[in-house]
């Protein structure tokens, strides 16, 4: 059975965090946010890192792999408990688990320990799951797209953000406080560990699993499936085809953002010679395009989908990843940094729009198992860029690997012509976009008429009250 009272605006309630679903939307995203900037606040201070324990290029490459590696087994793991035990509960686990590795990292001494705990923290990347999850289970069809395009942006946001942020903290810490470089990046990580495990802490007391109330309740109440069917809609959603296309599609968007996010900064500092501040500012130019990219590529998705329904949104996806995979080999062959910043924008644009439009039709692939779902293609992600990171790995030059992913996304885009909508789902989904949009309609009238009802009231109190002599 469906989620009741799901929220059929968001854009018109934003700010009105009383509504659970909206405060749900603004803490996930934040959440999401801080798990991304823990999850890379390492990758701008590899200079550093690499000079202090002496790694070599294949060493660097093994830690871009190890740092999304885990992240594979953690999503797929993920969506299921989801499905089990609720989002809040997951996400409040997550992050005070996962502040544990992120805080401990400043503990290695060698390749092997900093590769330990790189592996580590990639646990926490299962946050986009129960992001994604929270999301879908909070807002109507009418707007799902953008709901969960806008919060994933906004979390990936924090990929960006820790390209300058982590500088700027290792900064401090040296010139502020005077800590020498070693210990300077491993504070900087253990100050992000400690919010990352407070934020898990506010999670668990200011949202709730669904509108109606946490799963538990809900279970109690027979208002949704028990946990002994979850296994079994779990192997159902495993066995869809639909699941595992999107899982490659999410690979060729997702899996390169993660990529660029691991290697971005040390490219501009090998290849066109800036510092490390200036290098991540560059490379934060990238991950800052989630402010709004990622939400555009929902919206039009939503669009999409009211134009042609089920069809619609899949053929938006085609588009986007198409555009990706041009700009990217586009971007590949800038050689002077004033076309590298414009082209890598550009890429930016259409691989973050890419993300937003797979997750705006991950929810109707199979609703009973929707943390099934989000779960595997969220792991589509990570294994793209495990296999994209062992073209960093010191085999061929750079440049030379950015074009490859860029063919590579290309061909990936015709795939979105294979996830496909029976008749009837189409027909249902129509109804239920429909009805959304008439909810929609009748609270607007409703606050319209109250606002005037008060109006009225005003009115007739100024005009009955005595009028001075």
């Amino acid at each position: 059975m469906e989620l009741q009272n799901k929220a059929t605006s968001l854009w018109g309630n934003f700010l009105n965090v009383k509504m659970v679903q909206i405060r749900t939307f603004h803490m996930t995203w934040f959440a999401f946010f801080s798990c991304f900037f823990a999850w890379f606040g390492i990758a701008p201070l590899m200079s550093v890192v690499r000079d202090e324990l002496a790694l070599t290029p294949n060493q660097i490459g093994w830690a871009i792999i190890g740092s999304v590696s885990m992240t594979i087994f953690a999503r797929l793991f993920i969506g299921w408990l989801c499905d089990r035990i609720g989002p809040r509960k997951s996400y409040t686990w997550l992050l005070i688990l996962g502040s544990l590795p992120v805080m401990g990292i400043g503990l290695a001494q060698s390749f092997e320990t900093f590769l330990l705990f790189r592996v580590l923290i990639g646990g926490i990347g299962a946050s986009f799951v129960i992001t994604q999850y929270h999301t879908s289970v909070m807002f109507a069809p009418n707007v799902v797209g953008q709901a969960n395009a806008t919060s994933a942006g906004w979390g990936n946001l924090g990929g960006g953000v820790t390209q300058f942020v982590m500088p700027l903290l290792f900064s401090v810490m040296v010139v502020g406080f005077g800590f020498s470089e070693a210990v300077g990046w491993r504070l900087s990580m253990v100050v992000v560990g400690i919010i990352i495990f407070l934020v898990g802490i506010a999670y668990y007391f200011l949202t709730q699993d669904a509108p109606d109330g946490n799963f538990d309740d809900l279970r109690a109440q027979g208002r949704m499936i028990e946990k002994k069917n979850v296994n079994k809609n779990y192997r159902q959603a495993l066995r869809d085809p639909r699941v595992w296309v999107l899982f490659v599609i999410y690979g060729a968007s997702f899996g390169i953002e993660l990529t660029v996010n691991n290697v971005a900064a040390l490219y501009f500092i090998d290849y066109f010679d800036l510092t490390l501040v200036t290098a991540g500012l560059v490379a934060a130019s990238f991950g800052l395009m989630n402010l709004f990219a990622r939400t555009l590529g929902g919206i039009f998705g939503d669009n999409f989908g009211a134009l042609w329904g089920l069809r619609g949104r899949s053929f938006w996806l085609f588009i986007c990843l198409l555009f990706e995979g041009i700009a990217l080999m586009i971007f590949s062959q800038m050689q002077v940094l004033f076309l590298a910043i414009p082209s890598l924008i550009v890429f930016s644009l259409f691989t973050q729009m890419a993300e937003g439009a797979t997750y705006s039709v991950v929810p109707f692939i199979n609703k009973k198992a929707l943390g099934a779902v989000a779960g595997v293609v969220g792991a589509g992600g990570n294994a793209g860029a495990v296999l994209a990171g062992f073209l960093f790995k010191n085999m061929i030059d750079w440049s030379e690997a950015f074009f490859i992913l860029g063919i590579v996304v290309t061909c990936a885009s015709f795939l979105a012509f294979f996830v496909r909508f029976s008749t009837r789902q189409e027909d249902e989904e129509r109804a239920n976009f429909a009805a959304a949009n008439i909810e929609t309609l009748r609270r607007r009238a409703e606050r319209a008429n109250a606002e005037l009802e008060e109006g009225l009231i005003a009115i007739r109190s100024r005009d009955q009250a005595p009028q001075p002599q």
